[in-house]
Formats: C-alpha cells, sequence, structure tokens
C-alpha cells in the first residue's frame, strides 16, 4: 500500500512540474545577468551583478528568465531572498559555468555558497558548479587548522523548485541541502567529487517533503544521498553511486534531534559501485527519541559493497557517545526487495538495532548477495522481520 502512495506522489508531482514549467508563455522576460556587469571571464566578480539581476527579476509580476551565457562566472557567497519577489515563476537558465574565487577561504569563512532562501517556484536549467575545493580538502587531510567549508547550493525554506540537468563538482562541504522545503524534484545532476574528499555528500536533506531525486549520477567523498531528520514523503529512483557512502536515512539522534522523523520513503533502481555502504540507517547512541517508518528499498544492484544492506544504531563517530546508552529511535516498516549483487566483506547484512527500541516489520524479499573466496552472512542484534522468496544470506532475523 505504501509503495503504491508513494508511486502515485511521484507521478503527480512530476507531472505538475513539466506542466507548470515547460508551457511555453508569450510573457516571458529575460534578464541576462551580462547585461547587470557579469564578466564570464573566470576573473572578474560577479556577485553583485547576478544579484541585480534577481531583484530585476523578482520584481516583474509575470514569467521571467534570468540566463548565464556560456563563460566562468566568479561568485562570492550570496543569498536570493524570494520573499519580495512578484513572479512565482523563476527560470533559471545556465550556459555557462559559475566558478568560486581561488582562495577557497572565501566560501569556506561562509556556511554556504549560492543560497536561494524563502523561494517559491524555481526551476535551475543546466550549468556547472566549480566550488575548487581541493584546495580545502587538502588542509582537512593534512590535520591542519582549516574552516569547515561551504556547502555549495541550498535551498533554505522554499517550495515548488526543480534543479535539472546541473553539475556540481568539487564542492568544499555538501553539493546541494534542503532544509525546509516542500514539493522539490531534481532531475538528471551529475554529482563530483575524488572519493577521498571528506563530507562532500551529493544530497542532504532535513525537514522537507514531497521530493524526487531521479536519474542522476553521484561520486562523492560521503553519502551519496543523506537524509536526516524529519524527512517525509521522499521518492529516488535510477539513481548511480560511487564512489561515496552510499544513500543513507541519517544519522538521527544527534542532541536536538528530539522527535526526529523519516517516513515514507522509496529508493528504487539503483546501482551503487564501490561504495562504502549501499542502503543504510543510522542512528546514534543515545537515548535521543524519533521514529523512521515505511521505508523502501527496492531494485538495487551492489557491486563489490563494503556494506550492501547496513542498519547501525550504535552510530557513534570518535567514541563521543557515554557508555551504556542505546538509541532512542524506533526503526519500523522497511522492506528490502530485489536486491543483487556483490558484496565487498563477508557479511553483506548487518541488523545492528537498539536494545531500547528493536527494530521491527523488518522484510526481506528476493535477496541474493554474493562474496569474493566465501559465502556471505547476516549478523542481527535486536532485529525482528521476516523473509518472503528466496534470501541470500540467510536471515538472521527474528
Amino acid at each position: 500500500m505504501m509503495i503504491m502512495a508513494n508511486s502515485s506522489f511521484m507521478i503527480i508531482s512530476v507531472l505538475l512540474s513539466l506542466l507548470h514549467l515547460a508551457s511555453p508563455s508569450p510573457s516571458l522576460k529575460s534578464f541576462n545577468v551580462v547585461k547587470f556587469g557579469a564578466k564570464g571571464d573566470g576573473k572578474t566578480d560577479s556577485t553583485q551583478a547576478f544579484l541585480r539581476a534577481w531583484e530585476a527579476a523578482c520584481g516583474f509580476s509575470g514569467y521571467v528568465q534570468i540566463y548565464v551565457p556560456h563563460g566562468r562566472y566568479v561568485l562570492r557567497p550570496l543569498i536570493f531572498r524570494g520573499i519580495h519577489c512578484k513572479t512565482s515563476t523563476i527560470l533559471f537558465r545556465i550556459d555557462g559555468s559559475i566558478v568560486a574565487p581561488d582562495n577557497y577561504y572565501e566560501l569556506a569563512k561562509s556556511n554556504s555558497w549560492i543560497v536561494f532562501h524563502l523561494v517559491n517556484g524555481l526551476h535551475i536549467k543546466g550549468g556547472v558548479l566549480d566550488a575548487k575545493g581541493k584546495s580545502l580538502w587538502d588542509c582537512k587531510l593534512g590535520h591542519g587548522k582549516c574552516p569547515m567549508g561551504a556547502q555549495s547550493l541550498s535551498f533554505d525554506n522554499s517550495k515548488n523548485i526543480v534543479v535539472e540537468g546541473l553539475t556540481s563538482i568539487n564542492s568544499q562541504m555538501f553539493h546541494i541541502t534542503l532544509n525546509a522545503c516542500q514539493n522539490v524534484r531534481m532531475v538528471g545532476l551529475t554529482i563530483l567529487a575524488p572519493d577521498e574528499s571528506p563530507n562532500t555528500d551529493g544530497i542532504h536533506m532535513e525537514r522537507s517533503s514531497q521530493v524526487t531525486i531521479t536519474n542522476s549520477d553521484f561520486q562523492t567523498g560521503d553519502d551519496c544521498i543523506s537524509m536526516g531528520p524529519d524527512n517525509q514523503n521522499v521518492w529516488i529512483e535510477h539513481i548511480h553511486c560511487g564512489p561515496g557512502h552510499g544513500i543513507s536515512i541519517g544519522s538521527l539522534g544527534r542532541e536536538g534531534d528530539q522527535g526526529a522523523l523519516v517516513e515514507n520513503v522509496t529508493v528504487k533502481s539503483v546501482t551503487f559501485t564501490g561504495t562504502m555502504n549501499g542502503l543504510r540507517i543510522k542512528t546514534w547512541a543515545k537515548p535521543t527519541r524519533g521514529r523512521v517508518q515505511n521505508v523502501n528499498f527496492l531494485d538495487a544492484r551492489m557491486n563489490n559493497v563494503l556494506n550492501p544492506i547496513i542498519i547501525d544504531q550504535n552510530y557513534c563517530p570518535s567514541g563521543s557517545c557515554p557508555a551504556g546508552q542505546a538509541s532512542g529511535i524506533q526503526i519500523s516498516d522497511v522492506t528490502y526487495k530485489g536486491i543483487h549483487g556483490t558484496s565487498a566483506s563477508p557479511v553483506a547484512l548487518i541488523f545492528d538495532c537498539s536494545p531500547m527500541h528493536p527494530c521491527k516489520g523488518l522484510t526481506l524479499q528476493d535477496i541474493n548477495l554474493s562474496a569474493q573466496k566465501t559465502s556471505p552472512r547476516s549478523e542481527c542484534n535486536h532485529a525482528y522481520g521476516r523473509t518472503i522468496g528466496s534470501v541470500q544470506p540467510s536471515s538472521c532475523l527474528r
């Protein structure tokens, strides 16, 4: 029943987005950033020119387009604010590249590079974001005194957003983040960062709903897609992930996450190649309360994945959790169906659940995972559920 509901949600969301944004409008007015002073020479700071183009577009009440022609446009951290926009449809068409300043500290001193705040009705189409993150990664990997770095593209308290055909490379931190957003569709994305680049998650979302991510390629140094606290009605389909840390729900249960909820999530037709994890749910080993429920992992291909299927409710990086505590997050009604391929470790299924709130309602159906030179196995702690059809390795669910 939940699979059908999620499927209907995705189809309706996509159709509405296409009808809303693809319909021709004779009143479309275009604002070329070059006419506002931007220069695509890869050297000139075009930040104020982009902001002037945005303000002009927001002041027009009809359909508008902000156009970024071919070239390399240097931007420092900036916020596009939508609260005073008269228009409810802005097409941000990018034929060129938006690049960071050469000095990585220009971005790293800020939490985010490009922010859309309180925007209602935005379609970003095409373009390349190049955050030039290598210098900051080198600092971090060399254990120097380094800033955290900036997220490349952030959407904050916004709705009715489409991001189509965008390429994001070498982000200092997360490539794309959603915070308190509704009705977001991302399609045809390319996210690129080396596997040794720290904290370069492809897409991270929190407090968001009605999100679809489809037909995209993620090569990162961290999670390809991660879902933090309070996300609902998420559909992820036709994704390639690798290198990276897989697709994760969590981490959940850090201090301040009291009552965190993630529900109605479908991850379908995804391929993982050489990743640390495949399909992962992770929560801190702390008594912070919350729930993960109604999750469907369907039709996934694993190619030499270290942890193809994993629930880790004892997540505690750097040993920062007090001894004797257990996760207060309740995980229930999670289905794994049609998962095939190869595990890079002899333990292909790990369900390490909380003794305080054991996992319940787990379903394994038509699982076939092999491992090189050995027969793979499952490991379970406090995990309850059922198997349907053939399951290899054998289930350890109670």
